[in-house]
């Protein structure tokens, strides 16, 4: 069976803010092939991640209806430890997500995502 989710070390949740600290684990699936020799953890894997835990954390819509301002700009390497910062703005209707480490010193990707119901 493939495994395509971290291992959850620690979360904190709140009304529209959840934190989660995460071991991305070098079995997961999404790191192979993703590149050889230096495997990464792919950008639209952390997407996924951030929109399931903010659906399973703070019941946010679970329909992507679009991307804003995301930014890749460290690596996130297998046996990683990250934290992924969920904020919910419900007026907006839109998501916004960062993965740190290193007590929040590395910033490895960030954006905003709108979301909403799938009929919308």
């Amino acid at each position: 069976m493939d495994k395509r989710k971290p291992t959850i070390l620690q979360i904190e949740t709140q009304t529209n803010e959840s934190t989660l600290t995460l071991k991305v684990d070098a079995d997961l699936t999404d790191f192979k092939g993703h590149f050889k020799g230096f495997p990464i953890l792919p950008g639209v894997t952390q997407i996924d991640w951030a929109l399931t835990y903010a659906v399973q954390e703070l019941g946010v819509p679970p329909h992507f209806k679009g991307m804003e301002v995301i930014k890749f700009q460290e690596p996130v390497l297998p046996d990683a430890t990250v934290t992924l910062a969920l904020k919910w703005d419900s007026d907006k209707q839109k998501l916004a997500f960062s993965y740190t480490s290193d007590n929040g010193n590395c910033t490895h990707s960030s954006g905003k995502m709108k979301l909403g119901e799938k009929s919308e």
